[in-house]
């Protein structure tokens, strides 16, 4: 046996009911947070690690309630600063599997460059973005994803501004995980989520939520039974872009971008189609641009470079070269200081 599957078998046996709390679930019902909820319940047990190992952060929103239905260590931080204090937990005590989970006017608007900065550092956390394209908590605004056009209580009028793309920005910081799934996938949420957790650096998913009372539907052309397969493409590394009621649809090059093709038709096969591949950024960013309804969208691990390394690593690198360059450090001297004076 090894060492990693002593420490595995030496674990407590978990099932989702050990991450649950005594607290009522307080979302309306239908919600897409109870689907990522429970995806992330039944995720937990599959993970090598102990339940005190876990802490969640979350801001302000609906999202912002996941903490207190997790059966682990948690904190409800304040509006946007979610990343800030998760940071600031995995930098004090590396050791831990820090997640911060929270929706798109938390992460994206007062929020957003604490996303920005996390995902450039490559701090060692994972985001879910509960993705619902409106501010749910406070009665329906038009949030940062939102489409131009979008009415709403503070756009009445319709919204517009420009809705910011959570994949476009990942990729551009240099996220070294992104992934994207759908409130209704609860299969495709588990392999993501452990992927995710098990990422060395910051690991980014978004996942289509539905918000069923102030903008219901506005994912049900990808999630849906009849419409999933036609506006939606699952990717898996090393295997081809394929997609279609009868998988008869395909993603190639044409000129160097992407096109949709039929399989089968003017000699088109497989073997000319797009071959996903997640350590490759180029495709991460293509990823980014494709949208319904004139491309599917992708769905799974887009991108994944395990090389890079971690800013909690860099940190603790540079605090012991420090340490062994200057010593044990003196408090009393560092608080004097060069620049001290002693009144008589």
């Amino acid at each position: 046996m090894s060492a990693t599957e002593s420490k595995i078998s030496e674990l407590p046996i978990y099932t989702a009911k050990d991450f649950t709390t005594d607290q009522d679930v307080r979302w309306c019902p239908g919600c897409g947070d109870y689907a990522v909820l429970s995806a992330v319940r039944k995720a937990l047990p599959g993970i090598a690690r102990k339940r005190e190992d876990y802490v969640f952060v979350s801001g302000i929103g609906c999202a912002a309630r996941f903490p207190y239905y997790m059966e682990t260590y948690g904190m409800h931080s304040i509006h946007g600063r979610a990343l800030a204090v998760a940071t600031g937990v995995k930098c004090a005590n590396p050791g831990l599997e820090v997640c911060v989970v929270s929706g798109d006017g938390d992460l994206f608007s007062i929020g957003g460059n604490h996303t920005i900065h996390t995902m450039r550092r490559n701090v060692d956390i994972t985001i879910l973005l509960l993705n619902n394209k409106i501010y749910g908590l406070t009665k329906g605004q038009y949030s940062p994803t939102s489409e131009t056009g979008k009415i709403s209580p503070t756009s009445p009028a319709g919204s517009i501004d420009y809705p910011i793309n959570p994949i476009a920005i990942a990729v551009a910081t240099g996220c070294t995980f992104i992934a994207r799934s759908l409130d209704v996938d609860m299969k495709g949420m588990d392999a993501i989520i452990k992927r995710a957790m098990a990422h060395r650096g910051t690991s980014f998913v978004e996942v289509y939520q539905d918000c069923n009372i102030f903008n219901h539907k506005a994912w049900f052309y990808a999630s849906q039974k009849d419409t999933m397969p036609e506006n939606t493409i699952k990717v898996e590394h090393g295997k081809p872009l394929i997609f279609g009621t009868d998988r008869d649809k395909g993603i190639r090059f044409n000129n160097g971008r992407p096109e949709v093709v039929l399989i089968g038709q003017n000699g088109i096969t497989e073997a000319d189609l797009i071959v996903h591949d997640e350590t490759d950024m180029f495709l991460a960013s293509m990823y980014a641009q494709m949208a319904h309804p004139e491309f599917p969208e992708p769905m799974g691990i887009l991108h994944a470079d395990p090389t890079k390394p971690t800013y909690n690593d860099l940190l603790y690198q540079q605090l012991e070269e420090a340490k062994q360059k200057s010593g044990q450090p003196d408090l009393q001297a560092l608080i004097t200081g060069n620049e001290s004076w002693e009144v008589q």
